[in-house]
């Protein structure tokens, strides 16, 4: 909820708190702390100050222990005791100052002034996603090292700034996706002001701010919530071991937990959206899906600004995408498109190894992906050996985010390569125009926008499971291709590693860096320019494709405003002739086209403003 600070001024400000159940509430006079442990007997509240004191907490119904303490104040360091003397965070800390094994940190959420009082979001319609991890997106790699770099990314053009995953997790460095306590920031990018001052600032500058996070596990080491309460369930299996228990005995607690923890970023923090990590690994299979739960509830508990849901879906569901009869999401706004990222990534390549196998040469599910959502919609796969996917033609384009680099196609890589280190100069450059004035919501992943060679590496600081992660990557790589080279694979532990891939600001001073970053703000701004107005109404069915022989592809979009968008690619290293390349009305040539011949590595996007219907 928001709590105003007095009555409207010239610059006014708020404050923000998310009400919940789960972890510490401040009153004027005391803090309550909760814990849901059923599986205790009695929990002890440990005080960190002088006295070291362990409160015993009152014992209510259904699994509860609650303490109010008079006198406690913000910054207040605490830990709550189990029956075997053990001693674990809040599970809902709000901040960890000294890691996931220390004691949590009582946080006056109302401490914070917010400046964006006005601030009511973006229509989908207008994203433009810039895709970051905090921790190596700066020199300083923390949130307020972030707000340096935020007049960039207005130069660029884009809309929305993606967070990886922030929620605490072990060590000193992580992409995140070990998250184990949910509501606490991690410590080494700052604290929860910080992170509220860098969306304060995203917001002052018309910026979106989304953040990625991790319901289908958590993290492996510093997670205590499976000591007191049924977190896990052997029902179902997912790639991190044991499923979340959303739909086993004791599930409704941790669905509400979970859920709570949406509506937290969402509401006290003030985030835009969020990024559902791997959603096809959220197993339930109970009366609602919890990600029909989470979304119904999310767009219930805001407060009718534009707030916006995407999912990581690698099943290629299409079902949580379906639109109202006024084209807005009914449940899900997009979904990440790895089809259309796999494709131009094999053509740009040449690569046709791992899961690239079931791409290679398809310039039919590029097309497909591009005119429809998915290319794979219900197919066999023969290297995944299973069909996958369902129709999503009925969607409009603006359901689907499309990239050609992301952090896991770069980092799960052996040595992290981009794909400027990959493909010619000329198809990178090819591929940015058919991402960034496609109809989809286009995704850039920081340092891209300049061509950046810097690798983005995997990379864990989790030190209990150094040589099982060690191990891990080297059997995923035993067949690669690059591992076969004579390198030594990167060490995921070590932080020459984690220092690699911080991005190197200086390298886009570079002459052909400035060309690259360029292109991207001249393709952006036409993008804002002729694409962005004409996707509001934009409806499914409205995509179309057609191959030019082998290496040539056609694919056209009737817009929200009846004018037909057309894309014309030759992604091949040889000229494409006999096609009919010229249009009524041109936006874009990337590369060379004459009469009916359109060279090597190059797209022709145009524009037919006629009306369609007639």
């Amino acid at each position: 909820m928001n709590n105003y600070s007095g009555p409207l001024t010239a610059v006014q400000t708020l404050q923000r708190a998310q009400d919940m159940k789960f972890g510490t509430d401040m009153t004027r006079e005391a803090v309550r702390f909760r814990l849901w442990a059923p599986d205790c007997d009695g929990v002890g509240l440990h005080l960190v100050d002088a006295d070291e004191r362990i409160l015993p907490m009152l014992r209510l119904p259904r699994g509860w222990f609650e303490l109010e303490v008079p006198g406690i104040q913000a910054s207040q360091r605490y830990s709550f005791v189990l029956p075997d003397g053990t001693r674990v965070p809040d599970p809902a800390s709000r901040f960890q100052p000294d890691d996931v094994d220390g004691p949590s940190e009582v946080i006056d959420p109302r401490s914070y002034d917010w400046q964006d009082a006005g601030w009511r979001g973006r229509p989908w319609e207008e994203a433009i996603i810039y895709e970051m991890h905090v921790g190596t997106f700066s020199p300083q790699g923390t949130f307020l090292g972030a707000i340096e770099k935020l007049d960039h990314l207005v130069d660029l053009g884009v809309t929305v700034i993606e967070l990886m995953p922030i929620a605490d997790f072990k060590g000193r460095w992580n992409w995140g996706y070990d998250g184990v306590l949910h509501f606490a920031p991690d410590s080494t990018y700052g604290r929860p002001e910080n992170l509220k001052a860098l969306i304060d600032a995203a917001h002052e500058r018309s910026l979106m701010v989304i953040l990625d996070v991790v319901y289908n596990h958590f993290g492996p080491d510093g997670n205590y919530m499976g000591l007191y309460a049924p977190l896990v369930t052997d029902k179902h299996e997912t790639p991190w071991g044991e499923a979340v228990n959303y739909d086993d005995e004791g599930a409704a607690m941790i669905r509400d937990f979970v859920l709570a923890n949406a509506r937290f970023w969402l509401n006290e923090y003030h985030f835009d959206g969020l990024r559902l990590d791997a959603v096809q690994e959220i197993h339930d299979a109970g009366p609602k899906h919890l990600l029909q739960e989470l979304a119904e509830q999310v767009r219930a508990s805001t407060d009718g600004r534009h707030v916006h849901l995407a999912a990581e879906n690698s099943d290629n569901q299409a079902g949580w995408l379906t639109r109202r009869m006024d084209f807005t999401p009914g449940l899900y706004t997009a979904n990440w498109s790895d089809d259309v990222h796999h494709c131009l990534h094999c053509a740009a390549t040449g690569e046709s190894h791992w899961y690239y196998a079931d791409f290679y040469g398809r310039l039919d599910l590029l097309g497909r992906a591009l005119a429809e959502g998915y290319g794979y919609q219900g197919e066999h796969m023969a290297n995944e050996d299973r069909c996958k996917g369902e129709p999503s033609a009925n969607l409009p384009p603006t359901a689907f985010v499309t990239f050609i680099q992301n952090h896991d196609q770069i980092g799960n890589r052996p040595f992290g390569d981009r794909l400027a280190s990959l493909a010619p100069p000329e198809a990178l450059r090819s591929l940015a125009a058919i991402n960034l004035l496609s109809p989809h919501a286009p995704l850039v992943f920081m340092g891209e926008e300049w061509g950046s060679t810097r690798p983005f590496l995997y990379f864990s600081d989790i030190a209990d499971l150094a040589d099982a992660i060690r191990e891990a990557r080297e059997k995923e790589f035993a067949d690669s291709p690059d591992a076969g080279d004579g390198r030594e694979l990167p060490d995921p532990m070590s932080e020459k590693t984690f220092e690699a891939s911080r991005l190197d600001w200086e390298e886009k001073l570079d002459a052909g860096r400035a060309d690259i970053l360029g292109l991207y703000r001249k393709l952006i701004a036409l993008r804002n320019k002729e694409i962005v107005p004409r996707l509001d109404g934009i409806g499914g069915n409205s995509g179309s494709y057609e191959l030019l022989g082998e290496q040539g592809l056609r694919v056209s979009w009737i817009m929200g405003d009846r004018s037909v968008l057309t894309l014309v690619a030759n992604l091949s290293p040889e000229p494409l002739d006999d096609i009919d390349v010229w249009a009524q009305r041109h936006l874009w040539l990337e590369g060379f086209a004459s009469g009916n011949s359109l060279d090597a590595w190059s797209v022709v996007w145009s524009l037919d403003e006629q009306d369609c219907a007639q």
